[in-house]
């Protein structure tokens, strides 16, 4: 058998060059998010990982590199376009899938909400601490009993003159034990609309009294951001923290809408990792006398990883594309989520399988990503709630029971 030329890895994983369509501005989000990743996160984050603790040391110099808020413009954010937010996804991932879902939480979704959500004053009074991170944020949607039918949520939120008064239970919130500032959504008990409430954290650093978080353990993915299952007990909110243009689930939608094409990022950026894992490991590992990368099953399995992958690139590609113009549907985000978790977690596996028993091992990175990858696609619409979104948009017909 012949001894082929050995794999390249990084250099291969972008095989249609679609990274040299980006723009100087978006070349150099990629550079310093990749730099950061590979510099600051990789060196630590195993043990992070193992220990399951947030590395709180990233977050000054995660605050100079000026990504937080992406596409959000003024309040200190950067005004990204799309395919720069997809790189700062798909970069960050590529290095670790927790410090991302920590940006995915803060600067899409809590970030997102005020955005979209909150009045121009209430922009101002929370969004620039937050791009600094100064302050940190959560945003809490999911229930125990309401995950995929998030729009039946049962969490409650009675006016009581000046304040509010919200009970229920929240689960799975990001950074949501720790948080400064909060987006809580709960039903108006008077028409039965869904309203979002900021829980903030006082100046001695408390909640507010009857928030009751606590963290979530046992995790086998996503070990280094901690969730919170959070119990509101007659928790009282000021009317000036409920968000102004929040008054239906269809505003919540909105948000999700925006913030769902990170998660198909984040599976590129896992699936980029394996990838160039696998690649450059077929090249050095011997048995029966030469690297396993001259052997034809290998060449077959690194080249089907790489056909799906490339296939990932596209679909995200052109997903910025299409949200730039202002033409991406929910059912288009929707295809492209479900595809790219699909394909994410296969090529994950796959890298695990190559790399064989070292692919087990957290020094090879591959398991950590893989478990990930189990993660990513359950959040953001399991691969059969976006199945049905599509389904509902290709024949007009509801299939949700």
């Amino acid at each position: 058998m012949t001894t082929t030329t050995p794999a390249r890895g990084a250099a291969m994983s972008d095989y249609f060059n679609l990274d040299d369509e980006l723009t100087p501005e978006e070349v150099s989000i990629r550079d310093k998010v990749r730099e950061f990743a590979e510099q600051r996160v990789l060196p630590i984050i195993n043990g992070y990982w193992e220990r399951a603790e947030f590395p709180e040391e990233l977050l000054p110099p995660l605050a100079e590199l000026g990504i937080i808020g992406t596409t959000i413009q003024g309040y200190g954010c950067p005004g990204m376009s799309r395919k720069a937010a997809g790189m700062v996804a798909r970069e960050m991932a590529r290095g670790d899938g927790s410090i991302n879902t920590f940006l995915g939480v803060h600067s899409n979704l809590c970030m997102g909400a005020l955005n979209l959500l909150g009045s121009a004053e209430q922009r101002q009074r929370w969004l620039p601490d937050l791009a600094r991170l100064d302050k940190t944020g959560a945003f809490a949607l999911t229930e125990p009993d309401h995950g995929s039918d998030s729009v039946a949520l049962e969490t409650s939120a009675r006016r009581d003159g000046d304040t509010w008064v919200i009970n229920g239970h929240k689960r799975w919130i990001g950074n949501g034990h720790a948080a400064h500032v909060v987006v809580l959504f709960a039903r108006n008990t008077e028409d039965g609309k869904v309203n979002a409430f900021v829980v903030e954290k006082d100046a001695n650093g408390k909640h507010p009294e009857g928030y009751n978080p606590t963290v979530i353990t046992g995790k086998i993915g996503k070990r280094a951001i901690l969730q919170a299952d959070i119990v509101m007990d007659n928790m009282r909110i000021p009317e000036a923290n409920r968000l102004e243009n929040c008054r239906s689930f269809a505003d919540v939608s909105r948000v999700l809408q925006a913030t769902r094409g990170g998660a198909a990022w984040e599976a590129v950026g896992h699936a980029m990792a394996c990838f160039e894992i696998a690649a450059d490991y077929a090249a050095t590992r011997v048995q029966f006398g030469e690297p396993i990368a001259g052997y034809q099953l290998v060449q077959h399995r690194l080249a089907n990883m790489l056909s799906e992958l490339t296939a990932m690139h596209l679909m995200c590609h052109r997903m910025a594309e299409l949200a730039e113009q202002g033409t991406l549907t929910n059912a288009m985000a929707s295809m492209v989520k479900m595809a790219t978790a699909q394909k994410g977690k296969w090529i994950c596996n796959e890298a695990r399988e190559l790399l064989a028993g070292n692919g087990l091992l957290l020094e090879n990175h591959v398991a950590r990503h893989m478990t990930d990858m189990e993660v990513v696609s359950t959040y953001e619409g399991t691969d059969s709630i976006q199945a049905l979104l599509v389904g509902r948009d290709i024949t007009g017909i509801s299939a949700f029971r």
